[in-house]
């Protein structure tokens, strides 16, 4: 029983160095006001280079505010009261917790760290389903600084590394057939960010599909205890979240439907493969030759997926993945940052082998070198600080 707490608090232990070392790199050449790394040019503004990279002082702004139209106006950000919108309560609600004791700013970066931590806590747990326990923490590892855009993310003011944890939480205790704890981690994944959603569709397609073909041949009443909806009901908080959310922005924005009136926010497209449009707001290039290595990618863990289980992980990865084709925007890494940790799972065989961890150190390198290059450049014009703090 020792033994097994000692192991226990072992693992907790690296997960937390996981989650905090490699941040604490990226932080570094900020801190110390490092004209230049590596020949990489580097503000001199501190770590108020961190805090002020897009999207954290907007949560700062609704954590101050709540969505109060009238108090926007105290903030030198240029943008329209609506845009807010966009930006779910969640990861503001927690950013206000804890500002009593550390400061907006640096409260923003804790619940960013802690949410981290959360995300390699429940990666950890799921990988141990399908890898034993140094395998899972080998992967937990790589998890830790791939891909180079979750890493950054996770180093600033972000609302991702809560929503990814909230997802893979969710799913894991879906797994576990403890659906009241994954409907409420999947209540909150939506209280965080819009694609949440997606969630909710791919627990339904998984629960729903497999069985269609009986409702034609039974009572509706028994196809419903078939496929033990009452059990699994509980993945309705998902859309509730939803609706309370919308809920608060009639009486805040005035307006039900103000996340769909947020401007350019909404990244969705018909055709497919539209980011290919170089002429689009947020592509705004045509050296997008990577974007087809992410389709690759993705289409390969995917049928790895579908060759090795059919569980909602598959089902999740499916629906996430094939949204990702819709989108428009330069950052698709970023918007396809929720199914990396399935991706990892997926090619778990490859990502195990004694040569991949040579890889990983050499790579290492690089994602060390454009984390910095990105987050430098990343940085929103704030004229006056003093309502932030």
């Amino acid at each position: 029983m020792i033994v097994l707490m000692q192991k226990k608090i072992k693992d907790l232990l690296l997960i937390l160095a996981i989650s905090i070392v490699p941040t604490l790199f990226i932080w570094i050449p900020f801190f110390l006001r490092l004209d230049s790394f590596w020949s990489i040019p580097l503000p001199l503004d501190g770590m108020a280079s961190i805090v002020s990279n897009y999207d954290g002082p907007l949560y700062i702004i609704i954590a101050k505010t709540f969505y109060n139209l009238d108090l926007f106006k105290n903030f030198s950000v240029d943008l329209p009261s609506q845009y807010y919108a966009a930006h779910f309560p969640l990861f503001p609600i927690l950013i206000r917790m804890f500002s009593f004791l550390l400061g907006y700013p640096y409260s923003m970066l804790f619940v960013t760290i802690l949410s981290s931590f959360l995300s390699f806590f429940f990666f950890f747990k799921l990988a141990l389903n399908y890898v034993d326990r140094k395998s899972a923490l080998w992967l937990t590892m790589v998890f830790g600084i791939m891909p180079a855009r979750w890493l950054i993310v996770r180093s600033v003011g972000s609302a991702e590394p809560l929503f990814i944890a909230s997802i893979i939480a969710s799913i894991y205790y879906f797994n576990k057939k403890k659906y009241l704890i994954s409907g409420i981690f999947g209540f909150l994944a939506q209280l965080t960010k819009s694609p949440a959603i997606i969630l909710f569709l791919a627990y339904l397609l998984y629960i729903v599909v497999p069985h269609i073909k009986d409702i034609a041949t039974m009572k509706f009443s028994d196809w419903l205890k078939k496929i033990e909806f009452t059990k699994k009901i509980w993945i309705f908080l998902i859309p509730m979240s939803l609706l309370l959310i919308f809920t608060l922005y009639s009486f805040t924005f005035k307006d039900f439907f103000a996340y769909f009136h947020s401007g350019d926010n909404i990244h969705i497209f018909f055709p497919p493969f539209s980011i290919f449009n170089y002429s689009a707001s947020w592509v705004g290039t045509f050296w997008l030759e990577e974007i087809i290595f992410v389709y690759l990618f993705g289409a390969l863990a995917l049928t790895n997926l579908i060759k090795s289980e059919k569980t909602v992980i598959t089902w999740f990865f499916a629906t996430f993945f094939i949204s990702t084709l819709f989108i428009s925007h330069r950052d698709l890494i970023r918007y396809s940052l929720p199914i990396v940790p399935f991706l990892i799972i997926s090619f778990r065989e490859t990502l195990l082998k004694k040569e991949f961890k040579y890889i990983l150190l050499f790579l290492s390198i690089p994602i060390y070198l454009f984390s910095l290059a990105y987050i430098s450049q990343n940085i929103m014009p704030i004229g006056n600080w003093a309502p932030f703090l």
